[in-house]
């Protein structure tokens, strides 16, 4: 099937409604409209097959003849037509239903698949303003809340708006007066519905909401446990969570108590149908204007028609909150993607290395720059590292040249080419990059390494990882290289992952490397070892380095200094050293012990 394709709809930004939302639904429905075709002609088959029996039922009730003798012959035949009837109708219902568990089927993995594949093309932004339990509650509970309402409630509605149609004509041909009583119960019953509904709606959204804010608090809780504890932090993360917790327990009680109320309110209505047809059914067969199989009959269409009305009112509540997880998966899936590079894009090929940054301007929010007329000139192979305090701007600078952010003004050149001319790809395939948060994923360790290079041999991986000084660890593990690592490689120490990240760049031949605190989590003896592997793989290369420890950048070409988005300070170590300024405060508060 093919991709969903997000546009510029409105309803990204403002409150989705139900024509929109069941608009999206039918483009999931399409490629599945000749089996919803079938589906919907068994179904109407199935459901017309059970009116016949209360037919069929009252022309045996009137065969019964006391005084003249009751054919039993005849009702033994209606008894057999009755088995047949209901059986071939419950054969069709079935596949009815076995055909709309497997259409929910398709959706749900096409709809997961389609906002997965989005949310690889949306900014780094959308990420960095909303929770990853958020995001895994859409792409788990609401998907599957919608794909659960497609597989029952819509067989449920479907059959029962044929069975009330159906009865409401079989009852006009036997008693066409008793059904007037329907006229005052139906529309009250209607009404009532409608009132709950119009309740239920923003408290079944904002249910969807509170499961996503308690989804996104326990992923972060679960994730930082180990800060937790450190701080002795787990009595206040556990009245956050209550609090939370009561939160989306109010909300779901809440969509849930009205949800379902409208039930017992039509079922009350529908009893109440059903005591008045008994009523005035009795009159009219002491009038002799109806006979008893026929008074049976309708009684039993009256059921037949009463019972979905309540089914309907039942799923009502299903239907709100399906209605409101399909309303935050579509959120997702019109949140605008990355900004598409211009046609006219040239793909970065050859690359030197050379950087330029004139006047470089930029802010996370509107009015709050974060970097202020910011320039630079690299040259390639030149090592320039970024010092500063926390906040001084100093990741928002690679953040930049990565692209995952365009600045407010000012332009990047590398090669002497303005990068927001370039494509992404080109632009982001130039570096390689060694975060201070070193991420690996399930899976061996071989395939870790090779990640973001698959095409590398046995050979090359071993010869980075023993540059990375790893090769002896993973050589002691289990299965060496083929050891499997749990989620996040939590079975090994951050410092042995970082090695692993380490081993994982230099597998890359990209011309230019950002190291965000690549040794960050490494002990001071293996970060010596690591520098001198470090060196080798940085040679020749142009390289950005973001360090809070200045021993490792003392043989940087340039060291900027930043400050409130500023740099207030450049030069190499020992030019800096005797300017006796900012960095050389830096310098020493970090060794003020020796």
């Amino acid at each position: 099937m093919e991709r969903f394709q997000p546009n510029n709809h409105r309803g990204a930004r403002r409150k989705v409604d139900k024509k929109f939302v069941f608009s999206n639904l039918l483009k999931f429905l399409k490629p599945f409209a000749p089996m919803l075709f079938f589906i919907f002609l068994a179904n109407v088959a199935g459901t017309v097959l059970t009116l016949v029996g209360p037919k069929l039922c009252g022309m045996a009730i009137d065969l019964i003849d006391l005084e003249n003798g009751t054919n039993f012959e005849k009702i033994r035949n209606y008894a057999f037509i009755l088995i047949g009837v209901y059986s071939l109708s419950a054969i069709l219902e079935y596949f009815s239903a076995i055909g709309m568990a497997y259409i929910s089927r398709g959706i749900v993995k096409k709809m997961r698949s389609d906002v997965f594949a989005h949310l690889g093309t949306l900014p780094v932004s959308y990420f960095d303003n909303r929770q990853a339990g958020d995001i895994i509650s859409v792409l788990s509970y609401d998907i599957d809340t919608v794909g659960e309402s497609l597989a029952n409630d819509v067989i449920i509605v479907l059959k029962s708006v044929v069975l009330i149609v159906g009865s409401l004509v079989m009852m006009m041909t036997i008693a066409p007066l008793l059904v007037i009583v329907f006229a005052f119960t139906v529309p009250l019953s209607a009404i009532m519905t409608n009132f709950i509904v119009k309740r239920v709606q923003p408290l079944f959204r904002k249910r969807s909401l509170k499961l996503g804010e308690l989804n996104g608090f326990v992923e972060e809780m679960t994730t930082g446990q180990k800060t937790t504890r450190a701080y002795n932090c787990e009595e206040k993360v556990l009245e956050e969570f209550e609090v939370k917790n009561r939160e989306a327990i109010d909300a779901y009680a809440r969509a849930e108590y009205l949800g379902t109320i409208s039930g017992p309110c039509v079922n009350l209505m529908n009893n109440l149908s059903l005591t008045l047809v008994s009523i005035f059914g009795a009159f009219l067969f002491m009038n002799g204007q109806i006979s008893s199989g026929d008074i049976s009959s309708f009684i039993l269409y009256s059921r037949k028609f009463s019972g979905p009305i309540n089914e309907i009112a039942n799923v009502m509540g299903e239907f709100q909150s399906a209605i409101a997880a399909a309303e935050r998966v579509f959120r997702v899936l019109y949140e605008p993607s990355e900004p598409a590079d211009p046609a006219d894009a040239e793909e970065l090929t050859n690359v030197r290395g050379d950087v330029d940054i004139e006047h470089l301007v930029f802010g996370y929010t509107e009015g709050k720059e974060v970097i202020h007329d910011f320039s630079l000139n690299v040259h390639s192979g030149q090592v320039i590292a970024i010092v500063g305090h926390t906040g001084a701007g100093k990741t928002t600078v690679i953040n930049l040249l990565m692209r995952f952010y365009d600045p407010d003004s000012g332009c990047i050149k590398i090669d002497g080419k303005d990068i927001s001319a370039l494509t992404r790809s080109s632009v982001r395939h130039a570096f390689t990059m060694v975060l201070q948060d070193s991420w690996l994923f399930a899976g061996s360790v071989y395939d870790n390494i090779v990640y973001g290079n698959p095409n590398a041999t046995r050979e090359d991986v071993e010869r980075v990882c023993k540059a990375a000084k790893i090769h002896s660890f993973i050589m002691a593990l289990p299965n060496g290289y083929d050891t499997q690592l749990t989620d996040n490689a939590v079975n090994i120490s951050k410092g042995q992952k970082q090695l692993l990240t380490i081993a994982r760049a230099m597998l890359l031949d990209s011309p230019m490397l950002i190291l965000d605190e690549a040794t960050s989590n490494v002990d001071t003896r293996t970060e010596q070892i690591i520098q001198q592997a470090m060196e080798k793989l940085m040679s020749g290369r142009t390289c950005f380095v973001i360090a809070h420890r200045l021993s490792t950048i003392r043989n940087a070409d340039n060291i900027l200094v930043m400050r409130e988005g500023d740099v207030v300070e450049q030069g190499t170590h020992e030019e800096l050293m005797r300017q006796k300024g900012y960095y050389s405060e830096l310098f020493y508060s970090q060794f003020e012990a020796i």
